[in-house]
């Protein structure tokens, strides 16, 4: 794949705490400099970033981020307030202490009421792989699949590790082939992400790979080699 192919997989993100609405605005350009699937952003800049963007990209926020134990009723608040305010796809995080529990009915039950709140937007569902167990994500993914979520998400990019290659592999063997892969965090390079491509990820959440066709000084559009 070309570099370019990749950028226009990429939720290109910005989620720092400290991030100024000057930074935001600057990679939001960035991003549709570079064709990126959309602009990951905290919920409170999304209401300037896409009077800033309009249609010309896509602009995206997180809800019950980055814990997700924030109860069903405000993280549904969250989404449509979100969407109410311009943003065009969810990324959710599920509460990860019932995953670990083994309350998947409720889990369920929570990623139904997003589903029907974001209806008409894209939703993508974080189960941050990184504190499952490889049983615990496999029912997980059964559950993000029933929901009519768009995609399954990896990470938040906010926990001890983000995406591997196995996470992404386990995803694809047990989601609904409708259900789409969205890799996230940890990905800082090119070679990085077309691994995870490869693996089944349709979507990749990454900082770094914008940043990287900076440092190149060119829009490269060589096909990579490893």
């Amino acid at each position: 794949m070309t570099k370019e192919e990749i950028l226009r997989m990429c939720d290109h993100t910005v989620l720092r705490t400290d991030a100024p609405f000057s930074e935001i605005a600057e990679n939001c350009r960035l991003a549709m400099k570079y064709n990126c699937a959309s602009m990951c952003l905290a919920p409170a800049h999304v209401y300037e970033a896409k009077k800033l963007c309009g249609d010309k990209l896509k602009i995206c926020t997180v809800i019950g981020f980055p814990n997700g134990y924030n109860d069903t009723v405000t993280k549904v608040f969250e989404a449509r307030h979100m969407i109410e305010e311009g943003a065009d796809e969810i990324d959710a995080v599920i509460n990860i202490g019932w995953a670990v529990s083994g309350m998947y009915a409720a889990i369920e039950d929570e990623l139904i009421h997003l589903r029907k709140a974001t209806e008409g937007s894209i939703l993508k569902i974080i189960v941050e792989t990184s504190k499952l167990s490889e049983s615990v994500l496999r029912e997980i993914c059964k559950v993000v699949s029933r929901s009519g979520a768009d995609f399954i998400k990896t990470s938040t990019g906010f926990a001890e590790r983000g995406a591997i290659v196995r996470d992404v592999e386990i995803m694809r063997e047990e989601c609904a082939a409708e259900t789409k892969i969205k890799a996230a965090g940890g990905i800082s390079s090119f070679e990085d992400a077309e691994k995870m491509i490869a693996a089944g990820a349709n979507r990749l959440g990454t900082s770094r790979l914008v940043k990287l066709m900076l440092e190149d000084g060119k829009d490269a559009k060589n096909s990579l080699t490893y």
